[in-house]
């Protein structure tokens, strides 16, 4: 996909600052955080929403989650405790259509998220 934002920081096209990387996901810091630590964790495969997810993407998606856990861990604050959000669509507040996952940490969350 050529107009994808995040497919171009995942090329190098758009810099941005990469706190974490592997074969399957590479994950950077938010331009508009809203925790101390938020960090977007992506699949370096296009995939716009979780609507869109097959069979052949549950490897991704476990990644990603694998990635939250360890860059908690690398940043310290993984024993005080952070939250992990994916949004879908409109109504879930999905503004960049490639799947992402939110990594906030560094304060107390709220309940209700919203």
């Amino acid at each position: 996909m050529t107009d994808c934002l995040f497919c171009k920081i995942r090329d190098g096209e758009i810099p941005s600052e990469i706190v974490y990387e592997n074969e399957h996901v590479l994950a950077f810091n938010d331009i508009n955080p809203v925790a101390p630590v938020h960090i977007l964790i992506i699949p370096k495969i296009h995939i716009s929403t979780l609507n869109d997810l097959e069979k052949d993407h549950t490897q991704t998606m476990g990644e990603l989650i694998l990635a939250s856990k360890k860059i908690a861990e690398l940043k310290g604050f993984s024993e005080d405790g952070y939250r992990t959000v994916f949004n879908c669509n409109e109504n879930g507040q999905q503004t960049v259509f490639h799947i992402h996952l939110h990594l906030l940490g560094e304060r107390l969350m709220s309940w209700p998220p919203g």
